[in-house]
């Protein structure tokens, strides 16, 4: 018998529901494993509408957005600002297509940037051929409870304009495009290059395709803005971990919560180890900790999944079984001793899980415990990133 779906795999369905005032929750189809919708919430005003990350690129997503639109009685061209919570393509796909459509403003934080880093940090023997990478805000393990330092968040900041600006130039998009793909992910050895053909598709793609989905932000936000929205005051929460930009929304009036991908009902977020952070899971469970320390949350408002209340509890309960994550690679360090990614990754997950996105969340946790002083890292023979617990 197969397993019942999580309620983020459900289909979107059609209908469109107010889930709070002026705040109607839309579902967007989207085709990526493990997830069946996502949440476009439309937050309505007597200008028109602001809508929250507004699906993947495609003309289906598109056919959708006109379609729960014209339910509330609203066209794209009532559309006069987008959110995007963090760049990952299904939240910000149709932004290109609305700003066509209406000039609407686009908001993100000011970290947004598709991609990921130009350059990758390696570890061990091995000299670090990549940039600096600064540690975000967070709270180590152990005794060493220190927040990074103020100059450590504006180099942080500073790496992701920086990428950003060269994203904007042609020639230095071309570079980095070529950087990333003949540079194999830090936990692998230099013959675990992709395959030529996925290279050039990635080349194309992150060249010359990226303007016909990548939206131009026009006005950035950081942590702690206010927005005016729906008529309300919102305010805007940075809650890197998921990615380096991931930004939520709060309106204490009505005590809504637009909580993105940061915190969702039943499924754990992603936490990938190529990050422009040095240690996301560390600044996940920091996010974690302040999203649960807001007072007055009557309801949290995901971007996949059903709304659902007690925001606190639902985030430690993600910070908890990370916790048991870490718990269970530290057993399977005993029985396998020193290991590389893709064995401890092996161990770690289900085999129809097995792939990149597993390596490079498994990645992130033991760069976790290495940071914390609890594993040790090297090269083995072939190059490869291996640890020792």
């Amino acid at each position: 018998m197969s397993k019942p779906k999580r309620q983020e795999q459900e289909d979107a369905s059609p209908e469109i529901s107010e889930v709070a005032k002026d705040i109607l929750r839309m579902q967007l189809p989207i085709q990526i494993p493990g997830l069946g919708h996502v949440n476009m919430y439309a937050l309505v005003d007597r200008n028109g509408a602001a809508v929250i990350d507004p699906g993947l690129p495609g003309q289906s997503t598109w056919d959708a957005i006109v379609d729960r639109l014209k339910q509330a009685g609203l066209e794209p061209r009532h559309i006069h600002t987008v959110f995007i919570t963090h760049s990952h393509p299904d939240h910000f796909g149709g932004a290109v297509r609305i700003h066509k459509e209406s000039g609407a403003k686009i908001i993100a934080h000011r970290a947004f940037h598709f991609g990921g880093p130009s350059n990758r940090k390696r570890h061990g023997p091995v000299a670090d051929h990549g940039h600096a990478h600064t540690h975000a805000h967070g709270h180590g393990g152990g005794d060493h409870h220190v927040e990074a330092s103020v100059d450590d968040l504006v180099a942080h900041m500073d790496l992701l304009e920086r990428d950003r600006r060269n994203a904007e130039n042609p020639v230095r998009r071309i570079a980095s495009a070529l950087r990333r793909i003949t540079t194999p992910a830090p936990w692998k050895g230099p013959a675990d290059r992709a395959k030529l053909r996925e290279s050039l598709r990635w080349l194309g793609f992150a060249t010359f395709g990226r303007s016909r989905f990548l939206p131009t932000v026009t006005h950035h936000v950081e942590h702690g803005d206010v927005l005016k929205l729906a008529g309300r005051e919102w305010f805007v929460q940075h809650t890197p971990g998921h990615t380096a930009d991931h930004i939520c929304l709060h309106d204490p009036e009505t005590g809504a919560f637009l909580s993105g991908d940061h915190v969702l009902p039943s499924i754990t977020p992603h936490i990938g180890g190529v990050s422009y952070l040095a240690d996301p899971l560390k600044s996940f469970f920091y996010s974690l900790d302040r999203v649960g320390e807001i007072r007055g949350v009557e309801l949290a408002l995901p971007a996949h999944g059903h709304p659902f209340r007690d925001l606190a509890a639902r985030a430690q309960s993600i910070k908890q079984h990370h916790h048991e994550r870490l718990d269970e690679i530290v057993e399977i360090a005993k029985d396998v001793g020193r290991a590389d990614v893709n064995t401890f990754m092996k161990r770690l997950f289900r085999e129809r899980s097995w792939g990149d996105m597993a390596e490079s969340e498994t990645y992130a946790h033991l760069e976790h415990l290495r940071l914390e002083g609890r594993a040790e890292a090297s090269r083995n023979e072939q190059g490869r990133l291996v640890y020792e617990i």
